[in-house]
């Protein structure tokens, strides 16, 4: 999407570490705290191409993108981190977000048809490109 619309979308993406994964919140603090050291795209999909996540492969995750490993494990403990990711548990409350994912199109949240056709025509239809559908 980022590609065919560079000037007009924008990606941000918001945590929300499901209760039913165990290391759901310790992967989310591992991404923002990367993020610090300019690592959160990188870890990020790290993270989701491992079968299972848990302590290790998330050091690993570090280790393996050269992130300074004492900044790393003192970022994911810090307030500021806990604060980013307790903020967006709130902002995914206040959206009415309960799963993941959940894409949203211009604030409104993209409910039905998900192929990379059918959120074209919805961003086409936000920019008024297109006839809404």
């Amino acid at each position: 999407m980022l590609e065919h619309n560079p000037d007009t979308v924008k990606i941000v993406l918001k945590n929300l570490p499901l209760a039913m994964h165990q290391f759901a919140d310790p992967a989310a603090r591992a991404a923002l705290a990367a993020g610090e050291q300019g690592k959160f795209w990188e870890f990020h999909d790290a993270l989701f191409a491992l079968p299972a996540i848990n302590n290790e492969t998330i050091e690993g995750i570090a280790i393996k993108l050269g992130l300074k490993i004492e900044q790393f494990k003192s970022d994911m403990a810090s307030p500021k981190i806990r604060q980013k990711l307790d903020q967006d548990i709130m902002d995914a409350q206040q959206a009415g977000v309960n799963g993941t994912p959940t894409i949203f199109i211009n604030g409104r949240p993209l409910r039905e048809e998900r192929s990379l056709e059918a959120i074209q025509q919805k961003i086409d239809a936000a920019l008024g490109k297109t006839k809404k559908k």
